[in-house]
């Protein structure tokens, strides 16, 4: 089995990334100091050879139609310059003859005359490269009229070493600038990274039921934006683990009391002979068995509409379609299987944005407990309201108490008539719903009956 690699830290993976801009420009910067070291280099030997060459040229005099020259001394101090390199000179008569040169073995062939008096060329110089150049004079006197050519050379020695010693000189400081500012990025980032430190701190110290959000006043601009994230996200889990932690409590607290109901009904049918009482007994540990598998449905509808409101991503969704499924279902029937039910949806799109699960969930809850403690008959409708979207359920009664509307969204919420019938968390499915989408719940009374809506931010069409 391959072992696991070894990941890098940021702070590494930092200052490797510096180190290779820093090479990398480096490299450019040197290559850039060879280039311009060499060209100066050059251009400062090329001067050199053009002065020997010049004072040589200048010391050339006619004397009975033959060229003569005095090699002065001023000419050899130019070359002298490079003591490193080997040097070479010669003045050439009009038909290319030597009049006198340093060795006439070593003969170096000028390039052929051109329009210019001052011609560089390169040639080998003893089996060693070397930099010539060539200085034409012209003479036109009684006894003699051509050109003579001087030709000064010297090898490249002290070009390279002079190329060398300007890259070394620039590079060297380079190099300590260099160090230095990895040293100091390498500050910069453990200052930087100081922030996380602290956050790894703070979260490896805190208890794990703790998800309260972390301060992010003085941190980096970059840091709070990836805190606000992280405490957004602390805030919904902290929502999932609240909504599981209510979950578990209401089974537990309303489990309770059916399950022992039917347990002591049981036992007292068990015990009760064949009659009149046994049957009661049976009929009462129905009752309770339905509102049992009752409660169960609502417990884990409210379950998944909490869940999905935070995971499920928000998609337009028709009213209309919701109170079409809602009749179409027809799961009225189990609770009031005579019951007269009303569609009433018109033909314009009634568009909002959530999740058509938990919209329908709740708009079953709403028509069950318009069934369960409304008058028939029972409407269910959607309509565009100015900006709103609504979804209501309206019962032909007067509604429930005042009480029960103040306590709207409260779990357990039932009075006293309700009792076996209901379980009292139908009306904190829909109040979870209606905040979850930006909606809110309306119960009003209406001169035909009792109507509770669930009232959203309209959408347009389109959108």
């Amino acid at each position: 089995m391959a072992e696991p690699r070894t990941q890098r830290s940021l702070l590494s993976r930092v200052l490797a990334t510096v180190l290779a801009i820093l090479v990398l420009g480096g490299v450019l910067v040197a290559g850039s100091i060879w280039l311009n070291g060499r060209q100066a280099a050059r251009q400062s030997y090329d001067r050199l050879l053009m002065g020997a060459a010049s004072d040589i040229a200048e010391s050339i005099r006619i004397q009975e139609g033959v060229p003569v020259t005095d090699l002065p001394v001023s000419a050899f101090e130019l070359l002298a310059q490079a003591p490193e390199d080997r040097v070479y000179y010669a003045v050439f008569g009009p038909r290319g003859q030597i009049l006198t040169g340093i060795d006439p073995a070593l003969r170096v062939t000028p390039p052929a005359r051109g329009g210019s008096s001052v011609r560089f060329f390169d040639e080998v110089l003893d089996g060693e490269p070397a930099r010539f150049v060539q200085v034409t004079r012209r003479f036109v006197e009684r006894d003699f009229s051509g050109p003579v050519d001087i030709v000064v050379g010297q090898t490249l020695r002290a070009r390279k070493a002079m190329t060398r010693d300007l890259m070394l000189d620039a590079l060297l400081p380079m190099a300590v600038a260099g160090i230095v500012l990895m040293l100091l990025a390498s500050l910069v980032i453990r200052s930087a990274l100081r922030p996380l430190e602290a956050l790894v701190d703070d979260l490896s110290g805190r208890d794990p039921y703790d998800l309260t959000p972390m301060p992010a006043d003085r941190l980096p601009r970059e840091l709070q934006v990836m805190l606000g994230a992280m405490n957004r996200f602390m805030g919904r889990l902290d929502g999932q683990v609240e909504a599981m932690r209510n979950l578990i409590s209401d089974t537990a607290h309303q489990l309770r009391t059916p399950v022992a109901a039917i347990r002591v009904q049981a036992e007292t049918a068990a015990a009760e002979p064949e009659g009149e009482t046994r049957s009661r007994a049976l009929d009462r540990l129905l009752v309770r068995s339905r509102s049992l598998g009752n409660l169960l449905d609502q417990l884990l509808s409210r379950a998944l509409v909490v869940h999905r409101t935070d995971s499920v991503p928000r998609a337009p969704v028709d009213l209309r379609e919701i109170a079409l499924e809602i009749m179409e279902r027809d799961d009225q029937s189990v609770l009031a299987p005579e019951a007269e039910l009303r569609l009433v949806i018109g033909e314009d799109p009634v568009l909002m944005r959530g999740d058509a699960f938990s919209l329908g969930e709740a708009g079953r809850n709403l028509l069950g407990n318009a069934l369960r403690h409304g008058v028939q008959p029972v409407s269910i409708g959607a309509e565009r309201r100015g900006k709103d979207a609504v979804l209501w359920v309206q019962d032909s009664g007067a509604g429930p108490d005042d009480t029960i509307v103040d306590r709207l969204g409260d779990r357990f919420n039932r009075d006293n008539a309700s009792r076996e019938q209901s379980t009292g968390i139908g009306l904190s499915i829909v109040s979870s719903v209606a905040a979850a989408f930006g909606g809110r719940v309306e119960m009003t009374r209406q001169p035909d009956g009792f109507r509770a809506a669930l009232v959203f931010p309209a959408e347009e069409a389109g959108q």
